[in-house]
């Protein structure tokens, strides 16, 4: 045990359930009748609940875990405008410069940036306590010829976002981090992290306010349509509505089809370190920024709110393995960076999955009284909440017409795909090939300063 990675205090869950641990809400029998019923209690689906709530709709929320237990509240935390959703935008739309399709990015970019006005707006509104902290986001860059890349996408972020990024050479990037990994960043000073159970739990309570209620540990079997609306079948009781929501993420596929073939469930894994000795955390990261690299298999990481944590995330495996092994993987991947935390130990190690669309976007919409919501593609937290928030609004409203550029935009399918990411294992460990051939290329020092 001397030479284990883990502290006697580890345990396979997420850090920041210590601040709120999610839970099945309800102890109520079902109701029988409902306006809405919103399949999936996190982000989206507990903040459409709000809008229809508000509008003075019944809504029952019904989720198969904990509300909150899934991705809501196992993210790294990590809080941007529209800086993840230009680079896949971009990635999607190679090939394709049409004036449409630009028109299309440009909105997509100033309504990113409105989602996290939005979420610091609810913050603050309502006294939300999950550490949040605007000090900005790191994304350093991997290899040399990233930083030239990174700086012509700047221009175009800056005047469609709030985002106020400027580019940091590698000797200034030495005033922010401990370590000579890198070849400079972009540092996105509009931007920051947060406790991300903790503002689930905020949500929650904004949500039941309203009058919302939340079931947990019903899992949805089926949603059939009837003649006035929709039957909801759990093992619990059905439940006749008139509308229902889909708010699953990555697990949108499971109730219909249809979506199955347009998300693409990958799974993320992270770690959270013991306390750190006096000064080493402000030594690695010290300015309190998040941190994001620009490989292609991303790692990211931060300082827990305390300040006395290293939290590490990425993709350590595309495969399914013990909480364990992600573990060994991270602290691994942790240690490379900074060999100075060779000998901290971990006590909290988790995973989860992350919502992936062909066309790397979020989307909402619907058909006939079946809505959705589902693609974070990494921005969870911004987009997921603003989303479920447009949502509701535009069922409170009756409104037809899309209510962002997020709205009623083609699904794209494969061919060969249909729910089952078999395709993950090659593809991820064809990626970590790409992002290894890159750092070689680039031959950067190793170590701390």
């Amino acid at each position: 045990m001397a030479h284990s990675i883990f502290a006697p205090d580890y345990v396979a869950e997420p850090y920041w359930w210590q601040a709120f641990r999610p839970h099945n809400g309800s102890t109520d029998p079902l109701p029988q009748v409902a306006d809405a019923v919103v399949v999936g209690g996190g982000y989206a689906g507990i903040c459409c609940a709000t809008e229809l709530a508000a509008g003075g709709r019944d809504v029952a929320v019904l989720d198969a875990g904990p509300l909150g237990g899934g991705a809501s509240s196992r993210s790294g935390g990590q809080v941007t405008g529209g800086v993840n959703i230009q680079k896949k935008a971009n990635q999607a739309m190679a090939g394709n410069r049409s004036p449409e399709a630009q028109r299309l990015l440009e909105r997509r970019l100033s309504d990113a940036s409105a989602s996290y006005r939005w979420l610091k707006e609810v913050i603050a509104g309502d006294g939300i306590d999950c550490d949040y902290v605007q000090n900005g986001r790191l994304t350093a860059l991997w290899a040399a010829d990233h930083f030239a890349a990174w700086k012509a996408r700047l221009p175009q972020l800056n005047s469609l976002t709030d985002s106020d990024a400027v580019m940091l050479t590698r000797d200034e990037l030495a005033a922010e981090l401990g370590t000579t990994a890198y070849h400079g960043a972009a540092f996105i000073r509009n931007a920051g992290h947060l406790n991300p159970s903790a503002f689930y739990g905020g949500l929650l309570r904004r949500a039941m306010a309203q009058g919302v209620r939340g079931w947990g540990g019903v899992q949805v079997t089926a949603v059939k349509r009837t003649t006035d609306g929709f039957t909801v079948q759990t093992p619990r009781g059905e439940i006749r509505c008139g509308q229902v929501v889909l708010a699953l993420n990555g697990s949108s596929g499971q109730l219909d089809a249809e979506l199955a073939r347009s998300v693409v469930p990958v799974t993320s894994h992270m770690i959270a370190t013991e306390p750190l000795p006096e000064g080493l955390a402000r030594e690695i990261i010290r300015n309190d920024r998040a941190v994001s690299e620009s490989r292609r298999v991303v790692n990211h990481y931060r300082l827990s709110g305390d300040g006395q944590r290293l939290v590490f995330g990425g993709r350590a495996r595309f495969t399914p393995t013990s909480e364990e092994t992600t573990a060994r993987l991270l602290h691994q991947m942790m240690v490379q960076r900074c060999p100075r935390l060779a000998g901290v130990k971990i006590t909290h190690s988790w995973g989860g999955d992350v919502s992936m669309t062909l066309d790397y976007m979020p989307h909402i919409g619907g058909r006939e009284g079946l809505h959705w919501v589902f693609g974070c593609n990494g921005s969870g937290v911004t987009m997921m909440s603003w989303l479920g928030h447009m949502l509701g609004r535009k069922l409170r409203e009756g409104v037809n017409e899309p209510v962002c550029a997020f709205d009623g935009q083609p699904l794209p399918r494969h061919a060969l795909y249909y729910g089952n990411p078999w395709f993950m294992f090659a593809l991820g460990s064809y990626y970590q090939m790409l992002d290894a051939m890159d750092h070689r290329r680039s031959k950067p020092e190793q170590g701390t300063r």
